[in-house]
Parts: structure tokens; sequence; C-alpha cells
């Protein structure tokens, strides 16, 4: 089973991917990926790159291979290492980009956190720092543009609300 769980920065993806993972552990082997992980930082992170990434990682799921992908260095504003994904009985793609077109058909359940993007911009600056900013700002621009050329909400099968 796949589940995506996307929406704007700052909504509570990470958050509500932590907690069904938690909720679902007893009975199923679960597998949680961060986009923050697959992004090639802040030059074009919802571009090809993680597409292809996302391609990958759910094919080899459904086949229950493993997978080997890189994973962003974003203290080094670089690639870093590689990481291998286990397949595993649940895979919870959570972030900015998960729930793209590309992949839908492979999935289960499509869940779109609700919120404003300023209310999710000013959480992510309260939790990662000022000092990004000017990147965030540009990154907001950059996800409204992936989610209407996507249908990213409309193609979800929950809306849930960001603000609780």
């Amino acid at each position: 089973m796949i589940i995506t769980i996307d929406g704007v920065a700052g909504a509570g993806k990470t958050t509500l991917a932590r907690h069904m993972s938690n909720e679902y552990r007893d009975r199923f082997t679960v597998t949680v990926i961060h986009m923050d992980d697959l992004y090639e930082g802040w030059i074009d992170p919802l571009g090809a790159s993680l597409t292809t990434k996302l391609e990958l990682i759910v094919q080899a799921h459904l086949a229950r291979q493993p997978c080997i992908t890189t994973q962003f260095d974003w203290l080094r504003s670089q690639p870093g290492p590689s990481f291998r994904i286990e397949p595993s009985e649940l895979l919870i793609l959570e972030g900015v980009g998960s729930g793209q077109s590309s992949i839908r058909e492979f999935v289960e359940t499509k869940i779109w956190i609700d919120l404003e993007p300023i209310v999710g911009l000013r959480r992510v600056l309260a939790r990662d720092g000022n000092e990004i900013e000017a990147q965030m700002v540009e990154f907001l621009e950059e996800q409204r543009r992936h989610f209407m050329k996507e249908g990213t909400r409309d193609a979800a099968d929950f809306h849930v609300n960001g603000l609780n």
C-alpha cells in the first residue's frame, strides 16, 4: 500500500506521517520517505529529478525490491550519501510534491493538508530559521506552480485542516 501526504510547506505533513507510521507499525512494516530528503536543493526541487526518484521508489516498492537513491545534504548544499529503502508493506510518501500525477495510479490513499501558504511559511521559518526566508519565498512560488500544474489538491482522496 502507498499513501501520499501533500500540501504547502509547513502544513504538518511530517507530523501526520509520523502519527500514521506510529499507528500502523503494530500491523504493518512501514517506511516513511520525506520529500526534503529527495529534493536536489533549492534549485528546481519539484522538477524532473524528484519525479524520477519517486517513480523509482514506487516501482521498487510495488516489486517488493529495495531501492537506492541519494539524499540531499542541506548543510553542505550538495548531494549527500546514497540511502537504501527496504521493501515494506506500507510506504508513506510525505512532503511537497509527493502526490504528483506520475505516481497517482499506484497510490491507494492521497491526503492533502489545507493551510494558507503564509501560515506555512511562518511555521517553516520558526522551525528552520529566518536565514532561509529568501529561499522559502521562492519555494512557495514554485510549489504554487507545481500544485496548479499537477492538480494535487483536487486529486486528493482526503483533505485535512492544517491548523489543528
